[in-house]
């Protein structure tokens, strides 16, 4: 089931109905819970120890393969090189800047290779993941700081490298966070606004904590709540003004921002953050195109199934209409 407007404006409540979601998303849910309920409570390892298992495949999500044809440049950014994946095709129709999740503190540009190659060969796009540097060693705004070079190298390089100027951006969790902000940085500090759309699933734009993060509780669904405020203190600090629109994106002007498909699944814990921001972006006169998927986990399509199949369809159709 995918998400449908009954009336203009409205979402279908019908897909929050129990009865919506597949036993295959039933049963693979449980499965999660029961794994990570019999773990210790990762985020409460230092940092290095949690990256290492998420490496090794003992973190939340199934390891995915890495792509052969995948390269790495090296850019001048802020605070030293960045490192961005770049996984393209002979003739590239477009380029996707692609920023990665792992709450600010994990993840690594490799980890999503495979949904990069189906943009590659479904879309024509060049994929250029950005490496940004990881909380909490180093907090906000040292990853928005490499985000927003990445973003400026390939506005002045696409051409070279690339043969093209038709760009994308998008991410996943904490990297549609990042996305969103990149947008909003080359928008108001370069007037720029290069993106002909933006993919964000399962996004993070309040960092003062939505409802569904909020109310989730102690259920283990990939993240709960403590979890969450971990990850939020990581980025932040201490002292943080945690409503500042360059930290939580919902807060911002957002007029002037290309179309946008927000996707998210109805049992992920940070529903709420994609229902507000894609209605924000709605009203600031952007077009937003919203996704919600009956029972989706957080970043669900990180596991296979009928619904991960569909949702990434949906992202390949909205790239494609563009």
């Amino acid at each position: 089931m995918n998400a449908t407007r009954p009336e203009p404006g409205m979402i279908d409540p019908a897909l929050f109905d129990p009865a919506a979601v597949s036993d295959e998303i039933r049963a693979q849910n449980a499965d999660i819970v029961a794994k990570l309920s019999g773990l210790p409570d990762a985020w409460s390892a230092p940092p290095a120890v949690v990256r290492a298992r998420r490496r090794q495949g003992l973190g939340p999500f199934p390891l995915l393969p890495t792509s052969p044809r995948a390269q790495t440049i090296m850019i001048d950014g802020p605070a030293g090189p960045v490192p961005l994946r770049v996984i393209a095709p002979d003739k590239p129709t477009g380029v996707y800047l692609h920023i990665h999740g792992g709450g600010w503190t994990l993840g690594t540009a490799d980890e999503q290779d495979p949904w990069l190659e189906r943009l590659v060969e479904r879309c024509g796009l060049a994929a250029v993941s950005v490496e940004y540097r990881l909380a909490p060693e180093n907090p906000y705004p040292a990853g928005p700081d490499d985000c927003e070079a990445a973003a400026l190298w390939l506005l002045r390089e696409a051409e070279s490298h690339f043969g093209t100027s038709r760009f994308f951006i998008g991410g996943e969790s904490a990297g549609a966070h990042l996305s969103a902000l990149t947008m909003l940085r080359l928008r108001d500090r370069h007037g720029l606004m290069p993106f002909r759309g933006a993919n964000l699933f399962a996004g993070c734009y309040d960092l003062t904590m939505t409802p569904s993060v909020a109310n989730w509780g102690e259920e283990k669904l990939i993240l709960n709540t403590d979890n969450i405020r971990i990850i939020f203190d990581n980025f932040c600090g201490p002292d943080l003004d945690r409503r500042h629109p360059d930290v939580s994106p919902l807060y911002a002007d957002l007029r002037g921002l290309p179309p946008a498909l927000f996707s998210v699944g109805t049992r992920d814990i940070l529903l709420d953050d994609t229902l507000f921001m894609s209605s924000r972006w709605a009203a600031a006169g952007n077009k937003a195109d919203l996704a919600v998927w009956p029972g989706g986990c957080h970043v669900f399509p990180r596991f296979e199934s009928a619904l991960s199949e569909q949702a990434l369809s949906r992202i390949d159709d909205f790239v494609k209409a563009l």
